[in-house]
């Protein structure tokens, strides 16, 4: 019968083998071991004679990781991205937003954000989606952007039949009660106030600067909903607008964590041939107006003494963001764009990182570490698929305003001059860092397909733009600066506006060799 050795037996009896050799013996055994033994001459470069050759794991090449695109007979694009894990994020991106609104009263993107994942024909309720994603691990969220609205769940990859099915009838079978528009309204209303307390301006002041940029027309329309405009939209404005722009040659069916077939087929079943609830009249008013940069300024002149108090108030401070043209995300300057932005202070270049992150670009050396009274200064790169507006947004108190503008100036104007090459080397292994870590988050790698199916039907793949950015040289950012620089400029500009140089002061200095104002000169000071 077969007798199982435990472990401990058979340590003793290794124990007993060593016992019975002689000390010499033992010593000279170790040394065999040590020196290779039976191979005393076979360096431990080389493999050993006489040995398999060892097969290691690698990975089936780089096509198992390319993002698949089938267009559907209808024209809805399906792309999906392959990747490891239970859970998938899936979604519909649609090529509409607040610049789509010209024609319409302005704020219906902003309404359609939350009125997202409420009712729908097969769903009586808000909380019945909830309860059903509930079964499959899911959370769902919409946004809606300047030019692209994006509903997206990410649930276990099992239930990827009962997601499509959901996002189909959340975008083409919305009820739209008068119940809840009413609610949808109260929300609008509270977070507009809430935009004008917050103590941090950022996205009030993007808002202003793309209002001066694009004066009255694609980007530059209102992203919030004016507050004279709750009242107006109402079940008929949503639904012309729907009719218009919810059309499936508009849209992307965008998955990652799944595989491609499984998503074709979900799309095939719920969203092929379906009868939007609005009708499948043929559109009519599709605005394809191309962006057209003006320039311009935006002053909203606030009292901003009492936006933070409490035990460590923010001071009073006044906000200025000043942009030129830049370029669309489809041109080949966005790279050195990118690049640009980065070795400036921007793209998260403050975020979180370690110790010392964001601390050698050039907001950071030449304007926060020399002019300790200034509050803020970061760079912001906002693109489009026909333009592109790169700002610089510093805010300081209402009484350095005009010292804290010309700061700003200098530094677009010291963009066109010397790059070191440690600095721009710094700048591009920066971008890459943060481009290849955000994309290790699967709703990262899930908005990054479908934007980019959206815009061009394809994706550029991550070790694409690497080399695209590794390519960048000095010249190129030289030579993306002098055209932007010969743009009027746009400006926004928030607080206590009483030092506030004029818009002509600004565009002179912008023209100017150094960025400096012109001189003002006063009789009594």
């Amino acid at each position: 019968r077969g007798r199982i050795t435990s472990g401990a037996e058979q340590l003793c009896s290794t124990a007993g083998c060593w016992g019975s050799l002689s000390l010499p013996q033992r010593a000279a055994d170790a040394a065999s071991r040590r020196s290779g033994g039976s191979y005393p001459n076979v360096s431990l470069t080389c493999p050993l004679p006489g040995v398999p050759k060892a097969v290691f794991a690698a990975a089936e090449g780089r096509e198992r990781f390319e993002t698949r695109v089938t267009v559907l007979e209808n024209g809805l694009r399906v792309a999906s991205q392959n990747k490891f894990g239970q859970f998938c994020t899936v979604g519909l991106l649609i090529n509409s937003g607040s610049r789509h609104e010209a024609k319409y009263l302005s704020g219906i993107a902003h309404f359609l954000e939350k009125l997202a994942f409420s009712s729908t024909a097969q769903f009586s309720s808000k909380d019945e989606i909830l309860l059903t994603l509930e079964k499959h691990g899911g959370i769902c969220d919409c946004q809606a952007s300047r030019d692209t609205i994006m509903y997206a769940v990410s649930a276990d990859a099992k239930g990827l039949d009962t997601v499509v099915n959901l996002l189909a009838d959340v975008a083409l079978q919305p009820r739209l009660s008068d119940e809840e528009i009413e609610m949808t309204r109260m929300a609008v209303r509270f977070e507009l106030e809430d935009l004008n307390m917050r103590p941090d301006p950022e996205p009030l002041l993007t808002e202003m600067i793309h209002a001066a940029a694009y004066r009255e027309n694609t980007v530059g329309l209102k992203r919030f909903c004016p507050v004279e405009n709750t009242d107006k939209i109402d079940q008929k404005v949503l639904h012309s607008y729907l009719s218009n722009y919810y059309t499936p040659d508009r849209m992307v069916l965008a998955g990652v964590g799944i595989e491609h077939e499984q998503l074709v087929e979900c799309a095939k079943k719920y969203l092929l041939g379906v009868e939007p609830v609005w009708g499948s009249a043929q559109t009519k008013e599709v605005d394809r107006s191309v962006a057209q940069y003006t320039g311009g300024i935006v002053k909203v002149e606030k009292d901003m003494s009492d936006v933070s108090l409490g035990p460590t108030p923010i001071p009073e401070l006044t906000h200025i963001m000043i942009g030129l043209e830049s370029c669309s995300f489809l041109e080949e300057d966005f790279i050195p764009f990118a690049v640009l932005n980065m070795m400036m202070g921007g793209g998260g270049s403050f975020s979180a990182g370690g110790p010392g992150k964001g601390m050698f670009t050039r907001l950071y050396l030449n304007v926060l570490n020399r002019h300790h009274w200034m509050y803020n200064a970061t760079s912001y790169h906002h693109s489009y698929e026909d333009t592109g507006l790169l700002c610089i947004h510093a805010s300081a108190d209402p009484k350095q305003v005009r010292e804290m503008v010309e700061i700003i100036t200098r530094e677009f104007i010291l963009m066109a001059g010397a790059i070191g090459e440690v600095e721009l080397e710094r700048a591009k292994t920066q971008l890459k860092s943060m481009l290849m870590m955000n994309l290790e988050s699967r709703p990262v790698i899930f908005e990054d397909v479908g934007r980019q199916v959206l815009a061009t039907n394809t994706r550029k793949l991550p070790h694409e733009l690497c080399a695209l950015i590794s390519k960048v040289k000095s010249t190129d950012i030289k030579r993306v600066v002098t055209k932007m620089l010969h743009k009027k400029p746009a400006v926004a500009a928030l607080g206590d506006l009483t030092d506030l140089p004029t818009y002509e002061h600004i565009q002179e200095a912008l023209s100017s060799k150094d960025g400096r104002l012109p001189r003002l000169y006063r009789l009594f000071r």
